[in-house]
């Protein structure tokens, strides 16, 4: 007889998965009971062991697991489809030995416990170990290395290695992995900074950071390799630092570092997250979205924004009445004035704003005030500065780069980067069809979803992902590469879904593809929203982008008594029902796209906003913001519009274009803050306002007039909303037939 041990590791902490049950092709996909365990990384997981007959030695057969979880009974807990990129099946293989024979598989839900430097529990009495891995298919030889934590810096050298710590050897096991044993004490190895050496393809040796860190110790912007750095880690940048070894399952008792800062096991510092009486939503269309830059704030410095000028402003974010706040990328990305997206170990949370314990801080009193946190999360490009992580990890040759898509080989092209895939972002294509790269991805997601305890993900240009794919060479679409990102997106959606039902999905797609916003197993890529651009153009228009929409507000702040397109614009307002975030403002369109500006200089045509110019400024902003809140889709704005912000907010300028937010507050911008709070109010208190119903009952472009009802069963509001320069002397009559558009 064959015999074959089978494990499924779920890589979480927290039994997601409960009654597991082995199934395969050898007998028709019949059931068989597996055990639960705690598997040897420390999480739940299932096993069981088959005997097959002698007949099937050589053949390759199927198998899966179906498991009872939040979702439901009996489901399929496979979450990663097979390899052709024509099919959505979901199954393993394995091809058996010969007969008589013994083998094991193995299957990861998800990678959060398995790569990079982990706890190992060889036994339930004794503490655990440590072990080291790293997915490098094309390497040589792999060895662990470790840094002196003064410096937390490896040079390509070699310079900077600790000689107290002996070099750790790992060992090639399937599918390109590197691994050690479990060896040593876990607690003796935490703090110690390390890297991976690396003996790469072309028998070079090359020192790579762990892409699955959970800690850089780098916490500035320094590369030592493109100019001078002083030796200190607090200058050094992290995405070429050395990765750092840490308890993952202890939190820093208290927000600020101190001498006698104490770590608490991650169970009693979630214990105490939510205030009752102060829910934390959790569907989108209960939400009011604050956009928040963490490196913006800290207004009055020329460095950029942390986590601690963001749980200064959680009260004041309360006090705005927002129940979601949605943070540009927080991982770690090159070097520290930066809006993050572009990541190089996207496990970590940016050192130089906080790190990953003061980001579970900032959640937990997001939580404690009711509010929501919404992850931006970027995967359609790799940080472009990423010589120590991804960038040839383990081959310098174009077509063994593993974390970049490449079409043929180099040869095969005029120059060698013509093989590489543009995907319209800013960035070349990650490599889709690789599954640790799709790993990668989803599991830092489960990461930010499970243990930083996030409510939703936002994911930056999806369209990057499953439709612009083309070749560098020639620019030709490349539509194998279409539908890994297809795929992987699937996978991403519905491994977060299995973990937390409620998590909240949205994706910053442009494209109108319906399936964005249908399930993963019915064939879509599985987002609860997307975000709207079209009804920013129309209402805002500043941006180049614009095109020929409306352009309402653009156009009425050059002050002339013309008509406005608002019958167009009515249009994109009744379509936001259509589970969609709409925003007068977003970080793109705060003065980073062409032509674009804050909303109340829009307001203005970028007249100063001083006496009476300001207060035409903040009236025909607030119609703007009113628009949008009062929308049927999901409203969102960027931070400062609530005091009237007039500062251009720039990706490349980041010092120069903070607001003084609590100043203001108090004083030329309460005004709109009081707005603010009230418009907010009255959507949140509204059943019909949240709803998607909406009626668009009169539009008038030469009176500049808009009316539209939101209602939800015997609920209903009216709206009514203008951009007329001057009073109707003699009253508005609205015809409710003639521009019915619903």
């Amino acid at each position: 007889m064959i015999t074959v041990h089978f494990t499924y590791l779920t890589g979480l902490k927290r039994p997601v998965f409960t009654n597991g049950r082995l199934t395969g092709s050898w007998d028709g996909w019949l059931e068989h009971p597996m055990q639960a365990v705690t598997c040897d990384d420390g999480c739940p997981g299932f096993t069981a062991t088959v005997r097959l007959d002698d007949s099937l030695a050589g053949q390759t057969v199927r198998w899966g697991v179906r498991a009872d979880g939040s979702q439901g009974a009996n489901v399929w807990v496979v979450n990663l489809e097979v390899p052709d990129p024509g099919s959505s099946e979901r199954y393993r293989e394995l091809t058996l030995p010969a007969a008589g024979g013994k083998t094991e598989a193995r299957y990861h839900f998800t990678y959060s416990r398995y790569l990079g430097a982990q706890k190992c529990y060889r036994s339930p009495d004794t503490p655990p170990s440590i072990r080291f891995a790293v997915w490098a298919p094309n390497a040589r030889q792999v060895e662990v290395v470790f840094g002196r934590l003064e410096s937390g810096y490896i040079g390509d050298d070699g310079s900077g290695i600790d000689q107290s710590r002996p070099a750790i050897a790992l060992e090639r096991k399937a599918g390109g992995i590197w691994e050690s044993p479990g060896f040593g004490h876990f607690a003796d190895f935490a703090g110690a900074p390390y890297m991976f050496r690396i003996l790469n393809a072309q028998g070079a040796t090359v020192f790579r950071t762990d892409i699955h860190s959970r800690w850089q110790v780098g916490r500035g912007d320094r590369d030592p390799n493109e100019g001078s750095w002083d030796g200190n880690p607090a200058t050094l940048d992290g995405g070429v630092s050395c990765s750092m070894v840490i308890d993952q399952d202890l939190v820093r008792e208290n927000f600020l570092l101190s001498e006698s800062n104490q770590h608490v096991p991650d169970t009693e510092f979630w214990a105490i997250e939510f205030t009752p009486g102060r829910p934390v939503p959790s569907r989108v269309e209960d939400l009011v979205i604050y956009e928040l830059h963490v490196g913006s704030l800290g207004f009055g410095r020329r460095d950029a924004g942390n986590l601690k000028d963001a749980m200064e402003l959680v009260p004041y974010l309360g006090d705005l009445g927002v129940n979601a706040v949605e943070l540009l990328p927080m991982s770690e990305t090159s070097g520290t004035l930066s809006w993050g997206y572009g990541d190089t170990h996207h496990f970590v949370i940016e050192s130089s704003a906080g790190g990953r314990n003061s980001y579970k801080h900032f959640v937990r009193e997001c939580h404690r005030h009711g509010i929501a946190v919404i992850q931006d999360v970027v995967y359609n490009h790799f940080d472009a500065r990423a010589g120590r992580a991804e960038w040839e990890y383990d081959s310098s040759a174009p077509d063994q780069n593993i974390y970049y898509w490449y079409e043929g080989r180099p040869e095969d092209h005029p120059h060698p980067s013509g093989g590489y895939l543009n995907n319209g972002s800013s960035g070349w294509t990650p490599r889709f069809y690789e599954e640790p790269v799709r790993q990668l991805f989803i599991s830092s997601a489960a990461e930010f979803v499970e243990e930083f305890h996030v409510d939703g993900l936002r994911v930056d240009l999806t369209q990057a992902i499953h439709r612009d794919n083309s070749l560098m060479a020639n620019g030709w679409g490349i539509g194998r590469a279409n539908a890994f990102g297809q795929k992987f997106l699937r996978e991403w959606s519905r491994t977060l879904q299995a973990i937390r039902p409620t998590v909240m999905l949205i994706a910053e797609d442009h494209t109108g593809w319906p399936a964005v916003t249908e399930k993963a197993d019915a064939g879509g890529l599985g987002f609860d929203a997307t975000w709207f651009a079209d009804f920013y153009h129309s209402l805002i228009g500043d941006a180049d982008g614009a095109g020929g929409k409306p352009r309402l507000l653009k156009e009425a702040g050059f002050g002339h008594d013309g008509p406005l397109e608002v019958q167009e614009f009515a249009g994109y307002l009744w379509e936001s029902r259509g589970n969609k975030v709409v925003y007068s403002e977003s970080h793109d369109e705060a003065g980073n796209a062409g032509g674009s500006a804050r909303t109340a200089v829009v307001a203005v045509n970028g007249a100063p906003l001083w006496g009476d110019t300001r207060k035409v400024a903040e009236a025909r902003a607030r119609v703007a913001h009113g628009l949008t809140i009062l929308s049927a889709g999901t409203p969102m704005f960027f931070m400062g519009e609530e005091i009237a912000a007039q500062r251009p907010c720039r990706y490349d300028n980041i010092a120069d274009s903070k607001e003084d937010l609590h100043g203001e507050r108090n004083g030329d911008g309460g005004r709109m803050f009081r707005y603010f709070q009230d418009l907010i109010r009255v959507r949140r208190d509204s059943r019909a306002i949240r709803s998607h119903n909406i009626d668009i009952i009169h539009a008038s472009n030469p009176n500049r007039v808009l009316a539209f009802t939101r209602y939800n069963g015997t609920s209903s509001v009216l709206v009514v909303a203008g951009l007329n320069n001057s009073a109707f002397e003699s009253g508005y009559v609205i015809q409710t037939d003639a521009h019915r558009l619903a």
